[in-house]
């Protein structure tokens, strides 16, 4: 039985400060709207320091001691997609937008105004619940949280 699998390792950090969260309007085909800012993990790159410089790189911003909080999977085009969960409230540096999209803070009761990615609330019950650690698709594609 063969045991691996070709895998595609991402992350996703929810950054906050008291009622604002930063977020990101991806511009990309693939997946638009607004989201926490994240990308891929390099190839032999530690998961912790692939969300931090992702951070850096798509926000200017210099972020410490990001807790993970969660994971998101599901099958993709080059086999399993996992998303790795993190979040922090410590933070540094001048925010600036990369070519990923504009950057800003918004206050999180009125994230319903902004356009979200596909199941963005599904996936901050992950980031906010800790009984909450997966959020995965059904066979239908309907987002479930384990």
């Amino acid at each position: 039985m063969n045991r691996t699998e070709p895998v595609e390792l991402t992350n996703m950090c929810m950054i906050y400060s008291e009622d604002f969260l930063l977020m990101q309007n991806r511009i990309k085909d693939d997946w638009k709207g607004w989201v926490f800012p994240g990308s891929h993990v390099e190839k032999d790159e530690i998961i912790a320091d692939s969300v931090i410089r992702e951070v850096k790189e798509e926000t200017g911003l210099d972020i410490e001691k990001p807790v993970l909080c969660g994971i998101k999977e599901f099958k993709g085009k080059n086999g399993r997609y996992i998303v790795f969960f993190y979040k922090t409230n410590k933070f540094s540096g001048k925010l600036c937008s990369s070519d990923e999209g504009e950057v800003k803070w918004i206050k999180r009761a009125e994230l319903n105004s902004y356009p979200l990615v596909s199941h963005f609330r599904e996936m901050l019950e992950v980031f906010d619940n800790p009984s909450i650690s997966e959020f995965y698709y059904d066979e239908n594609w309907k987002p479930v949280l384990k």
